[in-house]
């Protein structure tokens, strides 16, 4: 297969190449130094909607990583969890259920997410939109550089974007897709020079794209149409969560099955196990129900010999 062969002009390096990726990169730093002087102070966390949050994260890593828990002790936190959730003790609000809903925009805390979110997702849309402007402007049809690998034809419409050719190998790239390399690549350079978690993150340019500002006005208590969940809603759901988790402890037959995985012992003693372990299961959950139907039936007996004595003394 022959090799095509094409000569760059040095300017377009010194003039086009270059000068894309220094835009880039310092577009990105005064994009994060905006962002971080929009943000301003941080508030302070409330205290009850912190600990609202925090008992929901403790019934998940408890349904997560209960099994590191011996059964007493996860027991008696599922038990307890479950009377808290039901009971309403870490809703923020314990009497929100029986107000009436008012307008969410009605609510400042609200309202004041909602334009920080916009606020930061327009500091991310308009660099990108007047850097990508800029691009087609002024160097539209440009044929940048030569990877120095190669490629499918799958990637030709990715790295050739604004040329409209059959008949160019795979490998080069147009100033267009030169643009949306560095968007994603320049990342690690953001992270040198900015630190972890800084505000010029390509994803999250995507994204506030895609959402333009819905997503990001959306607080930890918003439901996914941007309006307040009913929290005692979410506190029953994990309360039924908690209810259906079964126990298994992480150490559990831990000596057969150490001496199973080093073979000292044939893999069949852990199926014969397993196997005894759910017919005993079975049968106390036989047991369990049989005992409530016959408390069930005792009480029906017992209501239905009242009713027939207060039968015996209005006759």
């Amino acid at each position: 297969m022959a090799v095509q062969a094409m000569l760059l002009d040095p300017a377009i390096r010194d003039w086009v190449l270059i000068p894309i990726m220094i835009v880039m990169v310092l577009v990105g730093v005064v994009r994060h130094q905006v962002t971080v002087l929009l943000n301003g102070t941080p508030k302070k966390a409330d205290l009850k909607s912190a600990r609202e949050t925090k008992a929901l994260q403790r019934g998940a890593i408890l349904r997560a990583y209960g099994t590191h828990l011996p059964e007493h002790a996860f027991q008696a936190r599922k038990v307890y969890l479950s009377e808290a959730f039901e009971k309403g003790t870490y809703l923020k609000d314990p009497n929100a259920g029986s107000k009436p809903k008012q307008n969410v925009m009605q609510d400042p805390a609200y309202v004041e997410t909602m334009m920080d979110g916009m606020k930061k997702n327009m500091m991310n849309i308009v660099p990108q939109t007047v850097i990508m402007g800029w691009i087609n402007f002024f160097f539209s049809g440009f044929v940048l550089i030569k990877l120095p690998f190669p490629l499918t034809i799958r990637f030709k419409s990715m790295l050739q974007r604004g040329i409209e050719t059959n008949d160019m190998d795979v490998t080069w790239v147009s100033s267009l897709s030169w643009y949306f390399l560095n968007l994603f690549g320049l990342q690690s350079v953001f992270t040198l020079i900015l630190g972890s978690g800084h505000a010029a993150d390509a994803m999250r340019d995507m994204q506030a794209m895609s959402t333009m500002g819905m997503g990001a006005a959306a607080g930890p208590q918003m439901g996914p149409t941007g309006q307040p969940q009913d929290m005692q809603k979410v506190f029953l759901g994990e309360k039924e969560n908690l209810e259906l988790t079964e126990h298994e402890w992480g150490l559990d037959n831990v000596e057969t099955r150490l001496l199973v995985k080093y073979g000292k012992k044939p893999r069949s003693v852990l199926v014969d196990y397993k196997k005894s372990k759910a017919l005993a299961a079975a049968a106390s959950s036989a047991s369990y129900a049989s005992s409530q139907a016959a408390a069930a039936i005792t009480a029906s007996a017992a209501a239905g010999g009242s009713g027939r004595k207060k039968g015996r003394r209005q006759a």
